[in-house]
């Protein structure tokens, strides 16, 4: 796709300047267990053989990519920085990051109500709505499609694609992005560079990451809380 130059819109930058850092970060993968963290695998509902496609090996978290579904924390989050070093380890693949997550399987019977950061190889960054929107954003029919067709459900434009090309690393590599949730604002770096930003439906929620057919690792997943300036 096409690098589309990028100007901040006026609310954008009013909501970031309204919080600050709290100087509390926490680790949400210890390195050891899925403390903290509850399965959701609509396979292993029925099937007895099913595995949790999540996992800890060498101290990585590990989504082995099947069966599909979601690991999600136990705790509900509100204006933070979330950062995830991430990799596929072997070859190009599929993965996600969704933050405000509530209702489980709202779409599809398997993707929870959430707004979903993509980590598939070659598009990360781009924004998934799935039963939250995003209202607003830089070049949106641009990058999502005649605004006709917009939607959060099955058989909608979902997909806003994200606004740089080459800012992730060559498979194997450690790829860093950073999502930022303040209010209902979102916006992602990946390896330092903007790659998206827009105005959310929702505001909080749990975070989630994906098993979507590819082994991918995560060796940090930190969350710094953010607080209102007096």
């Amino acid at each position: 796709m096409k690098q589309y130059a990028f100007r901040f819109i006026f609310v954008f930058v009013c909501a970031f300047s309204t919080l600050s850092i709290n100087a509390q970060t926490i680790r949400l993968f210890n390195g050891k267990d899925l403390k903290g963290w509850h399965i959701d695998v609509p396979e292993m509902d029925t099937n007895t053989k099913a595995k949790s496609p999540f996992i800890v090996r060498d101290s990585v978290l590990v989504s082995l990519g099947t069966p599909a579904g979601h690991l999600i924390t136990d705790s509900i989050y509100q204006n933070y920085r979330l950062q995830v070093e991430y990799r596929f380890p072997s070859k190009p693949g599929n993965s996600g990051i969704l933050v405000h997550t509530s209702t489980p399987r709202a779409l599809y019977h398997m993707f929870p109500k959430s707004l979903e950061v993509q980590l598939e190889h070659g598009n990360a960054g781009d924004f998934w709505c799935i039963q939250e929107d995003i209202r607003s954003a830089q070049d949106m029919e641009k990058r999502r499609g005649p605004k006709a067709e917009w939607g959060v459900s099955e058989g909608k434009q979902r997909r806003i694609i994200n606004l740089t090309d080459n800012s992730e690393k060559p498979v194997g590599e450690w790829n860093t992005i950073v999502v930022e949730c303040i209010s209902n604002v979102i916006r992602v770096h990946v390896n330092g560079d903007l790659v998206n930003l827009g105005v959310c439906t929702a505001s909080k929620g749990r975070i989630a990451l994906q098993s979507e057919g590819s082994e991918v690792e995560f060796r940090k997943i930190e969350l710094t809380k953010l607080k209102e300036r007096k």
